[in-house]
């Protein structure tokens, strides 16, 4: 059988037709990402200071949540809930926008994944922090969020980042429920070229999404460097001819020359 030539022109011939449904894309990542982490922040209450009956609700979802694959969630989502909106309430939701059932998919699992990322970022800080300054008298709600939060934003950020990055990446998957986005609008280019320029068209989506990584991650950088000050992540201290050292450099050669060695 003979195959169609492969052609790099053809990679960025489809790319303005790609980016013209870039905005549904980033509407499902970015509502996923708001949605799902006002649900972990809800979750990884319930896991520290919620009664017991909560903590053991919150781990259950969470287990559950992140033993489920993300295609079988947006299928049970996408066919079950009209179904059981309809038993219910009488409602049909069928002819809701498919954008809905993807973000509401990817709330769920984001929710559960980064529940874990703020409970495990908050109990990193000192709880010492949070006593003293309650015991000066500052409320309970002004120390946590002008003591406690800002150090675990610190912590939870680099997983943070790492959660929303594959987040964008799980968003490709909506198109099995018939979302036109990129990806789905990249297999409808494909099929009214008769299944051609197949790897062109991919390759294309996989650069688009490269540079969308690439550029979150100088975002999430920038935000790191702002939010650490250069103090928790990287103690870094200055000689006497103003030359940056770094200081667990110089921790680690103070423990040799008192004899403490790796």
């Amino acid at each position: 059988m003979d195959t169609r030539a492969f052609d790099p022109v053809m990679i960025f011939t489809v790319m303005p037709d790609l980016l013209e449904y870039l905005d549904v894309t980033l509407l499902v990542g970015a509502g996923s990402i708001i949605g799902g982490s006002l649900l972990g922040m809800l979750l990884a209450w319930a896991k520290i200071g919620g009664t017991r009956g909560l903590r053991w609700l919150a781990q259950g979802y969470t287990y559950v949540m992140r033993c489920t694959p993300s295609i079988v969630l947006l299928f049970i989502v996408f066919y079950g809930l009209p179904q059981l909106m309809d038993a219910l309430f009488s409602y049909n939701i069928n002819q809701m926008n498919r954008a809905v059932f993807a973000i509401l998919t990817f709330v769920l699992l984001f929710g559960a994944y980064i529940s874990e990322v703020f409970r495990s970022a908050y109990l990193a800080v000192p709880q010492g922090q949070y006593e003293a300054a309650v015991s000066i008298g500052i409320p309970p709600i002004k120390a946590f969020f002008l003591v406690m939060l800002p150090q675990a934003a610190v912590v939870a950020l680099p997983n943070f980042a790492n959660s929303t990055i594959n987040l964008l990446k799980e968003g490709a998957l909506a198109y099995t429920i018939g979302l036109i986005d990129m990806i789905g609008q990249g297999n409808l280019i494909i099929a009214q070229n008769f299944g051609a320029y197949g790897i062109e068209v991919y390759t294309a989506c996989m650069l688009i999404y490269w540079g969308m990584t690439l550029l979150l991650e100088r975002v999430f950088d920038w935000l790191e460097a702002r939010l650490d000050k250069g103090q928790t992540l990287a103690i870094r201290s200055k000689d006497a001819t103003g030359k940056e050292k770094n200081g667990w450099k110089e921790w680690l050669k103070g423990g040799e020359a008192h004899g403490i060695g790796l």
